[in-house]
This record gives C-alpha cells, structure tokens and sequence, in this order.
C-alpha cells in the first residue's frame, strides 16, 4: 500500500488554548500542514464557535447536530481535549502537556494566563523550548492592552472601515466591514508566519537551551499593517485616504462597472492594458488623449474619465465584455455568488473542496488548503473533531496515561465529564 505523503510540520506538537477564529486559524493552517494540534476547550460547551449558527451539521440521519458550520470552518486537522482551566488540577495537566509541546497558541485576555500559572515566563522555566504564540486585540503592552479584542471593532478602529464602503456622496455610502472577519484571519496567518520563523531560530541553533520565545499578535496591529498601499498613501502624503466605493484609490480604471446585464470587474493595472481596453471599446483615441495616456493623469481626470467608460461598458452584455476583454489580456473578471464560485471550473480543478469523513456524517465537504507544495503537501488527516473526541487518545499519546489515570484526573475535575 502507497505510503501517505511526508508532511512539513510532522512530528511537531501544537497546544491550542485558543478560540473564535484567529488563534484556531493559525493552528489550522500548522494542522494542514502536519502538526499534531491537541485544542484544548472547556468542559461543556467548548470552542464559542460551536454554538454560532445556524447552519449547523446535519447528522447521518438528516438531523441537525450541535455542530456549526462556523466551527467546521477553522477546526480540521485537529484533536479535542477539554480541560477546566479554572480548576488546579486542570491547570497542573496543561502544564504538563506543555511539557511535551513545541508550540502553544492562546487567545485569553492579558493576565489571564498568568493567573492560572500558564503564562509565557511560567511555562518557558519547565519547558525553554517552547515557542508561546498570544493571541490578544490589542498587545500585551500600551493602554488598550485590558480590552477584550473583536474583530468589527479593530476594523473600525484600525482604519479599515474608513476605506471600505462606498462614497459618502453616493447612495449607500458610509462606513462598511469586509464580509469576512479579515482582522482575525490575517492575525492568524501573521501568527502563523511568526511561529516558523520562531522554530527556524530555535532549531538552526542546535536546539541550544532557552531558544523558545513568546509572540505577541494583537488584531490592532495587524490590521495597521495590512492597510498596506492606503497606509503608505497617507504617511507619505499626509493626507488619510476616503472610502472610494469599488474603485480603486491609485488605479484607474480599476473598479465595477455596470453592464446590460450586470456588473462585470475591470481591473487595468497599466498604460498598455488600457490602450488595448480602449481598443476593445472601439474608442482607442482615449488611450492617446494626454488626459488619459497615463495612469497618474487618468488618476487625476477620473471624474471626467470613469463616466465615460460607464456608458461604453453598459452598451454590452457581461459575457461578451468578459470574453472580448480576455481575449485582449485585460484583466477583468466576474462577481460571482458562492454558489457560482464553488462550481467554478478553475476553482474544481484547484482542487478547493473536499470531502471530510466526519464522526456524524459521510458528508461533509469543506474548503481546502489553499497551499500547494509538491513534496509535502497539506491533507487532512482529522475531522473537525467533536467536543471532547480525542481525550483519552492525547493523554495516552503525549502522556503516556492509562484509563486508570484519565478516570482519576476526571473525578479530580481536571477534565470534562
């Protein structure tokens, strides 16, 4: 029998103390790539994401179960382990798993850990290896450091909302969020980044004593950073950027247009591009009007420019734009429902869904890793796992405890019931 591909991150431990979405993202992604990830919950009700529905999984039977989508999402490539925290006890076990691991990712409120005894300097004295990843709103420093941390309220404070949204002298304009929680899920890539680049250090040193270190992720900061092109706009100019609707703040055209039929994407990213959409509008004497000719000028005139292209670009159905422009190299696209993106045929042949066999049902399909590596590819080797699933597995595995032993942390209140 074909053996199953070597993964990156075999043989590496990661304890997950976290919950939501930013810290079991990041541990997702470690999960895929072949960490063995132990997420630990609270007796009970575990991870809050469990109860964030509907939609929920409907079980073998058509049943909904008490597991939500939201949860599915982030949670694949990990075993559940749930441990009362506020009890000694529990305290003492995830001491002692940490003992074992080379990560540990939390997301509590600063000081919290430090309260149970499971702080950064606490649990880098047993264990100096360990690479200790927390996961907070605002940082462990600075005067926001107590508040608790959402991903809607950093994207408004953060900038964010400034920029997204459409003009405030357009109907429908005012402040937006992005759809998707981006603030949690850069934080969990960001966090993701700094875990490796923490091993690389340690393990490139001869895995020398006192190499683990702590990494302080706050959602705040990387939401600053990723403001990315409009943040440099503004420090550079020293003028803050306004939200500009679907168009796009140093490109033009770069935005939605409306057609007979629809909206389509024009994305013209530079001078040639737009002489060849010119071309393809039948009008190329835009593209050698000295207005137009660059991108800056076509930046400065875009009042006059954009409502003219608006009126060539509703004269056309969506497929026949999107079909002359990709004939020409424009770069443009459609806006596609969920449903419509996942039965995309380049989105089939990436690979982007999989079947996930899972505890209560043979049909659970998720999205797949995004990653592609050739030589050791991501696979799902576990199910989001049910509250609990694994715990005798993990304290066997890591520990080396007997049923006798886990009966006993048990009735002790370390573990769930």
């Amino acid at each position: 029998m074909d053996q199953a591909p070597a993964q990156s991150l075999g043989g590496l431990r990661v304890l997950d103390l976290s919950r939501v979405l930013a810290g079991p993202w990041c541990t997702q992604v470690l999960g895929d790539l072949g960490a063995d990830v132990v997420k630990v919950e609270r007796p009970g009700t575990g991870d809050d994401t469990r109860a964030w529905g509907p939609p929920f999984l409907n079980d073998g039977l058509g049943a909904e179960s008490d597991e939500s989508a939201y949860y599915l999402g982030a949670n694949r490539n990990k075993r559940s382990i749930t441990i009362d925290l506020a009890h000694r006890e529990g305290q003492a076990l995830i001491r002692s798993l940490a003992l074992q691991a080379d990560v540990l990712v939390e997301n509590y409120k600063v000081g919290d850990m430090a309260r149970y005894g499971l702080d950064f300097a606490t649990l880098h004295a047993l264990n100096p290896q360990l690479v200790y990843c927390s996961i907070t709103g605002y940082g462990q420093t600075g005067p926001y450091r107590d508040r608790a941390g959402y991903d809607y309220a950093v994207q408004g404070l953060g900038g964010l909302m400034s920029v997204t949204g459409e003009r405030d002298d357009l109907p429908g304009g005012g402040p937006q969020k992005v759809g998707v929680a981006v603030a949690d899920l850069f934080t969990g890539l960001y966090a993701t980044v700094g875990i490796l680049a923490a091993l690389r250090h340690r393990d490139a040193n001869g895995w020398r004593r006192g190499l683990g270190q702590h990494i302080d992720m706050a959602l705040l900061d990387v939401q600053v950073a990723m403001l990315a092109n409009l943040g440099a706009n503004y420090l550079v100019s020293g003028r803050a950027p306004g939200r500009a609707g679907n168009a796009h703040q140093n490109i033009v055209p770069y935005q939605v247009f409306e057609v007979a039929d629809g909206h389509v994407i024009l994305a013209v990213g530079n001078d040639g591009q737009f002489a060849k959409f010119c071309e393809v509008t039948g009008r190329p004497d835009l593209a050698l009007d000295p207005r137009f000719a660059k991108n800056a000028d076509r930046v400065r005139h875009r009042a006059v420019l954009v409502p003219l292209l608006a009126a060539l670009m509703r004269e056309r159905r969506r497929d026949d734009w999107l079909t002359a422009l990709e004939t020409a190299k424009v770069p443009c696209g459609p806006i596609n429902s969920l449903d419509q993106v996942f039965a995309d045929p380049q989105v089939l042949a990436r690979g982007m869904t999989e079947a996930v066999p899972h505890p209560l049902t043979d049909g659970l399909r998720l999205v797949a890793s995004p990653l592609k590596l050739s030589a050791t590819p991501p696979r799902t080797r576990h199910a989001p796992p049910l509250l609990g699933q694994h715990e005798a597995e993990v304290l066997s595995d890591w520990l080396g405890w007997d049923p006798e032993r886990i009966a006993a942390a048990r009735a002790a209140g370390a573990l769930g019931p």
